[in-house]
């Protein structure tokens, strides 16, 4: 028996020519691909295995002597197929801005404080049921060029490998109710409404630690017709 499954619309994923978002003119390919065949490295390993990922790797509040500024939150959720069963196994990492909008990266030169007890990059490893959770900071916006006055949304980076580097997947988790949505041609890439909001995280109430994290769910869909859009660039 063949087994068929939903293919998720292309306007769930971003374009890879969005000129709204400037750069990306200048790096969509205007020529067709050109395939290459993968080696055996690429096919059988991923570039960070998992037998690496420490239980402290998901706390990005405990990473240094002392706690990092900002507000404190959880952000759990599941990896999930297309038919909603959990994938076991997988490894998920995610990078962020801090609490003032600054990376840790040479590049980022906004004149936003960066804070010592903050590196904002997290791994943890799905369990047996798809489920993951990491404890951080909420991000703030920040200036990025791209247009006059403009901010991107408070956003942090996922990355899901399965078991070799080609499967690597990467996308963007939002706060639920920001208002730069509307002004930011990133989120507004993805043109399909339903696909966007996937992008959003929802705030979990009934997992907020009373006194000490308010809680955010964020599952991450890998295919079918209730993708999580995920970056082709």
């Amino acid at each position: 028996m063949t087994l068929t499954y939903p293919i998720s619309s292309n306007a769930a994923h971003p374009a890879r020519l969005s000129p709204d978002y400037k750069s990306t003119v200048k790096r969509s390919p205007s020529k067709p691909l050109v395939i290459m065949p993968h080696t055996l490295s690429e096919l059988t390993g991923p570039v960070y295995g998992h037998e690496t990922v420490r239980p402290g790797d998901a706390d990005l509040t405990t990473q240094h002597k002392s706690e990092p500024i900002g507000e404190r939150i959880i952000v759990h959720g599941h990896v999930l197929d297309e038919d909603g069963r959990g994938v076991p196994n997988a490894l998920v990492e995610l990078w962020q801005a801090n609490a003032c909008g600054r990376y840790i990266h040479v590049r980022d030169q906004h004149p936003a404080p960066l804070d010592p007890n903050f590196t904002g990059a997290g791994r943890a490893q799905s369990d047996s049921e798809g489920y993951y959770k990491f404890i951080t900071v909420k991000p703030g916006a920040y200036p990025w060029g791209n247009h006059h006055n403009a901010w991107r949304p408070a956003h942090i980076h996922f990355s899901v490998f399965g078991y070799s580097f080609v499967t690597r997947l990467v996308t963007q988790m939002y706060f639920p109710g920001d208002p730069l949505f509307p002004f930011d041609p990133i989120f507004n890439s993805v043109t399909d409404e339903k696909a966007r909001a996937r992008m959003v995280s929802s705030f979990d109430l009934e997992n907020t630690q009373p006194e000490w994290a308010l809680c955010y769910r964020f599952n991450i869909v890998l295919r079918g017709q209730n993708a999580t859009p995920m970056e082709t660039k």
